[in-house]
């Protein structure tokens, strides 16, 4: 087997893997493997899931084949995944605390420690996820979201399932980004949902009514948005 069919072999086996795996990171940087690679998934109905925001790649479904695949009633459904509404719900608000200032932090080329009159952040390299991700507290996480989530038993029943599903992932307290939260989750489609939906009259309040002393924190604006 070359090395096409095997990152398309492991892949499917492990269902992620790392942008330093040596294959990953070859095929990443050898155009003519990586055509070879996407051609071949085409034929099976697959395509490559990857952004250089995250630090894995995945496979997904092309367009074509989920429909026959998946039929046009799960086409319509929120996920294919058979995750239950509130579970969705919990994705999209990890999602938006970790993934939104993730993202800021990298594309500004700032770390959570660095000075904020950084003058050369932009010609710094782009930050790693994995330096940068906001780690969350399942405590504050409870307290902000327990009531809309199901409270602590479908809360816990439900991070289990994204734990299992690789979006997150648990160190006691702790919740961090899992390998495929910023990979199979689209940015482009879910951000501005988000930011002009969601939070779309949260921040126009901000505006018009800046409090005296501080801006909210992003659960807090979070909470009231979601």
């Amino acid at each position: 087997m070359d090395d096409a069919a095997l990152l398309i072999a492991e892949l499917l086996a492990r269902r992620y893997l790392p942008r330093s795996h040596p294959r990953v990171k070859r095929a990443l940087v050898d155009a003519e493997l990586f055509a070879q690679i996407e051609q071949r998934l085409a034929q099976s109905g697959l395509r490559w899931m990857d952004n250089i925001y995250a630090d894995h790649v995945s496979l997904a479904l092309l367009p074509a084949a989920q429909v026959a695949v998946l039929g046009e009633s799960a086409l319509n459904a929120s996920n294919n995944l058979e995750l239950p509404r509130d579970a969705v719900a919990l994705l999209v608000v990890v999602w938006a605390l970790i993934i939104l200032p993730k993202r800021e932090r990298q594309t500004s080329r700032t770390a959570p420690e660095a000075p904020q009159d950084d003058m050369f952040a932009g010609a710094k390299p782009l930050p790693s996820g994995r330096d940068v991700s906001p780690v969350l507290s399942y405590k504050a996480l409870l307290e902000d979201y327990g009531n809309q989530l199901g409270k602590k038993m479908r809360l816990d029943a439900n991070l289990k399932l994204l734990e299992r599903h690789g979006f997150i992932g648990r160190r006691q307290d702790e919740i961090t980004e899992g390998p495929l939260l910023d990979v199979l989750l689209d940015y482009d489609v879910l951000a501005p949902r988000i930011l002009d939906g969601a939070l779309a009259d949260v921040l126009q309040r901000e505006r018009l009514n800046p409090p005296a002393d501080a801006h909210p924190t992003p659960t807090e604006a979070a909470d009231q948005g979601l």
